[in-house]
């Protein structure tokens, strides 16, 4: 699991490549040994700007290298963004390139070689080659499989290196140069975003595909450091024998530098650290400025006459240069900061904006019935079903029934904070839900979608499951490519093609409308591991994967399996498969109390629900309170009304006694039926109850608790039914 937190590490390198790139552009030690400056600028800070693109692609790359993703939403707000901030770092050095005369001459052809290719100043390369990088590598991956982006990409460095530190070979063949020459006259390095950036970015999205490397062993850590530490070794040989050998045009790319950072990535990764988004921003700020912050320095030393001290003296004009650069890129982020926040309580104050999640608080705090949830419950529970994971093997969270009651948009989001980047939903609508909520990666929907709604596939990139070869000819029929997983039945006789029609399965595959990227089925009874249904659920796994082989020796490859969903993972773990659906256990419960129970996992529950109490009244002897009569005072009683109702998912059966809420951390029991907007309790005897306090439904108030498993066996059901009925009239927000 990619935890938020652990991005950290990532975080605080940010600042040091920022620094790294200052210290190319400022040579640190060349007052004291230009051998020494040639490592430490030429060679050793080369890995900055190559972990800027594994970053972006480790964020972005995943969902279209390894899901096929047709959604380019979050590509397009890359671009945008860089886009605007090309143009505001272009417009703030436009008075520089002026002053120095950089256009003159150049005609409108150089011109639109600095803009698209070079940058406008000797640094701001980065930004076109980032956009062409990621653009490219989209390309490439709508027609190809990653391998093969892979190989493009390597392909492509190949040839930029041949037009940077080993030009010296290259210009000794008059083909090669001559073709050099047409590609160095389209831009001035091939350092850029064809040649360079791309191999980074395909080398992120693949350090993403590894999966969690913060509970890495630290013998494994010891080796990634060892890895890193003789790659860049060797790099630093590469580089001092391409200098002193003359090879060198540019010095931007080694053969050493992949390995080097593939090595750093990883390492970077392994170490646990609270995520610091505002180091993010300085250290793009200090990137961009710190060009300008060395004109300053050195106008600054000759103004005052200590250009021997903060000029000549390299380090210290390094180290000058870092200073004004942060204090610069502190001011710029702090004020970019605080523009935003005042546009957004603009916006608020204009009703433009919802509340946010920590003003949701407030709200609820006011408001008559809520669900609360526990974050650091979910991310627990995401822990524990990941350590249960086989090696490469993805959660696939069930979003299905809004998150089993717990808000889909909420939870999946939440999850991929943590790093899922795949999701299971019943049906189209609930992945359209997603999508509009900002949610992205993979979405599958595991149901019947009809075929008025095939078009809502392609428009927000879900993948469909094929119920069974008919289903799939209608799919292919609709003359548009869409993303498939075909599920086999092997027992349970729902949705799927029946496992023994293998020449069905087949042909399925071979719908030339069809992009079938996984293959799965459904077990019915992994529940336990008893002799009858262990040999149950281990036939229905061997009829899976004798029909994986069968497509597999008929050269239908590189598809995902999945057979496991939460009981699976837990019962049957070596039954294996490239991703796990997990649905009720994400959220912290099994079916029953008797599954909980035999459960060696430690789930805990991410769903309270909290209601306000209306009114606080006597009832007189006598008296009946509620629908029929159900509940008549034998003597003076004390009632309170909860405005929540079997509208809102409380069970009716729960009327009459049956069931019991929290109040001041007793228990209350229902009183009369419960109704569809109000329920009734009896609060004798609990003390100083008032209008507007709050009641639990199912949670902990003081050492009381409600659990779904109890709401469940008075109700009559299973707790995935108990949670996933509460109603859409209920707000939810993560609690503190």
């Amino acid at each position: 699991m990619a935890e938020e937190k652990q991005y950290g590490g990532l975080d605080y390198f940010r600042m040091a490549a920022a620094f790294l790139v200052a210290a190319i552009h400022t040579s640190p030690l060349a007052s004291f040994s230009t051998e020494a400056d040639f490592v430490l600028t030429r060679v050793a800070a080369r890995v900055a700007v190559p972990f800027f693109f594994m970053a972006t692609g480790f964020f972005l790359l995943p969902q279209y290298l390894f899901g096929h993703s047709m959604d380019n939403r979050p590509l397009r707000r890359l671009l945008k963004k860089l886009f605007l901030l090309y143009g505001i770092a272009i417009l703030l050095y436009l008075p520089v390139n002026l002053y120095a005369g950089q256009f003159e001459g150049a005609g409108i052809g150089g011109v639109l070689r600095m803009v698209w290719m070079d940058g406008t100043f000797y640094h701001l390369w980065y930004l076109p080659a980032v956009m062409w990088g990621a653009v490219l590598v989209r390309f490439l991956s709508r027609g190809l499989p990653w391998t093969a982006v892979t190989g493009v990409s390597i392909f492509l460095y190949l040839i930029g290196l041949f037009g940077d530190s080993y030009y010296g070979f290259a210009e000794q063949v008059p083909a090669l140069r001559a073709a050099y020459g047409v590609l160095f006259s389209i831009s001035s390095y091939t350092r850029n975003g064809i040649f360079y950036a791309p191999v980074f970015l395909v080398m992120g999205a693949g350090i993403s595909r590894l999966g969690n490397q913060s509970g890495i062993l630290h013998v494994e850590r010891a080796r990634i450091a060892a890895g890193f530490v003789i790659s860049l070794g060797l790099m630093t040989a590469e580089g001092l024998l391409l200098h002193r050998f003359g090879i060198q045009r540019h010095d931007s790319m080694y053969i050493m530098l992949p390995p080097a950072m593939f090595f750093l990535f990883r390492l970077l990764l392994t170490f646990r650290a609270e995520s610091a988004k505002r180091l993010r921003m300085i250290s793009m700020w200090i990137y961009l400025l710190h060009p300008l912050c060395i004109i300053l320095v050195r106008g600054g030393a000759k103004a005052v006459r200590m250009e021997s001290l903060f000029v000549e003296n390299s380090l210290a004009h390094y180290l000058v240069v870092c200073v004004v650069s942060c204090f610069c890129a502190c001011v710029v982020a702090f004020a970019g900061k605080t523009v935003a926040e005042r546009i957004a309580s603009k916006r608020k104050a204009a009703g433009i904006t919802g509340f946010t999640v920590g003003k949701q608080k407030r709200r609820f705090a006011e408001g008559r019935a809520w669900i609360e949830l526990n974050r650091e419950h979910l991310r627990e529970n995401v822990r524990m079903l990941e350590s249960l994971l086989s090696p490469g093997q993805l959660l696939m969270p069930a979003m299905k029934a809004n998150a089993y009651g717990h808000g889909a948009v909420t939870v999946a989001k939440e999850l991929q904070n943590v790093g899922i980047r795949s999701f299971c939903v019943a049906c189209v609508a609930e992945g359209v839900e997603l999508r509009k909520g900002g949610v992205t990666g993979e979405i599958l929907v595991l149901g019947y979608t009809h075929p008025m709604d095939f078009p809502l596939l392609r428009k927000y990139d879900l993948i469909q499951t094929v119920v069974d070869y008919a289903y799939g000819r209608l799919l292919d029929s609709c003359g548009k490519k869409v993303r498939v997983h075909v599920k086999i039945d092997t027992g349970m006789h729902r949705l799927g093609e029946r496992a023994e029609k293998k020449k069905e399965i087949r042909r399925i595959f071979r719908l030339k409308n069809l992009r079938a990227e996984g293959l799965y089925t459904h077990l019915s009874a992994d529940e336990t591991r008893d002799p009858a249904e262990r040999a149950f659920t281990e036939g229905q796994a061997s009829l899976f994967y004798e029909a994986a082989g069968y497509l597999n020796k008929r050269g239908i490859i590189e598809i995902k399996t999945h057979l496991l969903a939460s009981y699976g993972l837990l019962n049957y773990p070596e039954l294996g498969g490239d991703y796990v659906r997990a649905g009720i256990a994400l959220y912290g419960l099994l079916s029953d109390r008797q599954g909980a129970e035999n459960c060696k996992a430690d789930l805990r529950p991410v769903m309270s629900v909290k209601v306000r109490i209306a009114v606080v009244k006597d009832l007189y002897q006598g008296e009946s309170a509620g629908y029929g009569f159900s509940y008549r005072a034998a003597e003076d009683r004390k009632i309170a009304v909860l405005a929540i109702g079997y509208a809102d998912g409380l069970p009716r059966s729960l009327s009459c006694g049956c069931g019991r809420v929290l109040i001041h951390g007793k228990s209350a029991p229902i009183a009369g039926r419960i109704c569809m907007d109000q329920t009734i309790v009896d609060i004798t005897g609990i003390e100083g109850v008032k209008a507007g306090e709050t009641a639990t439904i199912m949670g902990r108030d003081g050492n009381e608790e409600i659990t779904a498993y109890e709401i469940a066996e008075k109700a009559g059901t299973i707790t995935n039914e108990i949670v996933s009925r509460m109603g859409v009239r209920l707000e939810r927000a993560w609690g503190s």
